[in-house]
């Protein structure tokens, strides 16, 4: 036996003082009778009066008040299994939309197949929430949603070069990626949703990129998104041999490749320096680093892991809930309280008055 507010039983020592007032309040009438005037006209007027219907009706009402309180402490007995409903994963895309994402060393080019490969991902995805940050020197974000069809043509219709500003900040998106995850467990008063509070979603980020990072500190970064409660999950995309970066006029018309000040091909390549860092990223984050194979961006691992994760919360949403036993409680109080103010003080004497005058 265990109650659900146990606080509330300590109002049981109200019970001692009920009774008391009750048997003050009992003799300071019959005193007062006594004082009011000569015994037989106050026999006359309180006849039929029974002290003990008085008394019952005052073990009636200290009884129901009892197990009112017991009632409103909450007892619990016996106990079930129950699982706890969830909404889904919130997923956070940082997709690197550097120009050197052109690179043909996947193909079609390395930003075009990560776009069709979160495309399955999201086919996998049933009532999780999505969001995006396209980055390259900095972010440009779409909100948190289960619209996975408005997210594939957010993606679809951007590019390197509708990028504002070029270069490459793994920090800065990683920071966005952040963000974007606070702002999604909000209210629109600002204040904090309880159920993700409680933990009812598992936020994750899932960085897509070459490598290649130009500013920011992702190491801290990836810091702040572990203590913030949010994994992150890394795929590095490109060869170790180095790429041509390819440029394109305004209309999309292919006018050769980025060049240096010497005017050497500018190859980019996902460096064994670079690839630590992004495995450093990942074990920081409490994720997991992917290498891209050729031909694809590591897309079926990701969705193996984020498979073992719901698995996972399934098992941790099975919970040992104890059962309310409240209402046993509470209805025997009601039904004494309502007895007692029932209950008259003088009904047989009414009956036998009507028996009389008859």
């Amino acid at each position: 036996m265990s109650f659900r507010l146990p606080w509330v039983l300590w109002l049981l020592a109200l019970v001692p003082l009920a009774a008391a007032l009750l048997a003050y309040g009992y003799r300071s009438r019959t005193r007062s009778m006594v004082i009011f005037g000569q015994p037989s006209t106050v026999d006359a007027l309180v006849r039929g009066r029974s002290p003990r219907l008085r008394a019952l009706r005052g073990v009636l009402f200290v009884l129901g008040l009892a197990l009112l309180i017991v009632a409103w402490a909450g007892p619990q007995y016996g106990s079930h299994t129950r699982v706890l409903s969830k909404r889904g994963i919130d997923f956070v895309v940082a997709l690197d939309f550097s120009k050197s994402m052109l690179a043909h060393d996947v193909k079609p080019s390395r930003i075009e197949r990560a776009k069709h490969e979160l495309s399955r991902l999201f086919a996998e995805l049933t009532g999780d929430r999505v969001g995006v940050v396209a980055f390259a020197g900095d972010t440009m974000e779409f909100p948190m949603t289960t619209d996975y069809a408005a997210i594939e043509t957010f993606l679809r219709d951007l590019g390197p070069y509708d990028m504002p500003v070029g270069g490459t900040a793994i920090g800065r998106a990683l920071t966005a990626s952040k963000r974007l995850l606070e702002r999604a467990n909000r209210r629109a008063d600002g204040s904090a949703d309880p159920e993700d509070e409680r933990g009812q979603r598992s936020r994750v980020v899932l960085l897509f990129t070459d490598g290649e990072d130009h500013e920011g500190e992702p190491l801290r970064a990836a810091e702040e998104l572990v203590q913030a409660g949010i994994r992150v999950f890394v795929v590095g995309i490109g060869s170790k041999t180095g790429e041509p970066v390819p440029t394109y006029a305004p209309d999309g018309t292919w006018t050769g490749y980025l060049r240096d000040d010497e005017g050497k091909p500018v190859l980019s390549a996902l460096s064994d320096q670079n690839e630590v860092q992004l495995k450093k990223i990942a074990e920081i984050g409490k994720g997991k680093y992917v290498r891209a194979r050729e031909g694809t961006v590591g897309i079926d691992q990701i969705l193996a892991l984020t498979r073992g994760m719901k698995q996972a919360e399934n098992r941790a949403r099975k919970v040992s809930i104890a059962e309310d036993r409240y209402a046993l409680v509470l209805l025997p109080a009601l039904l004494l309280l309502l007895l007692e103010a029932l209950l008259p003080e003088a009904w047989y004497v009414r009956r036998k008055s009507r028996q009389e005058s008859a």
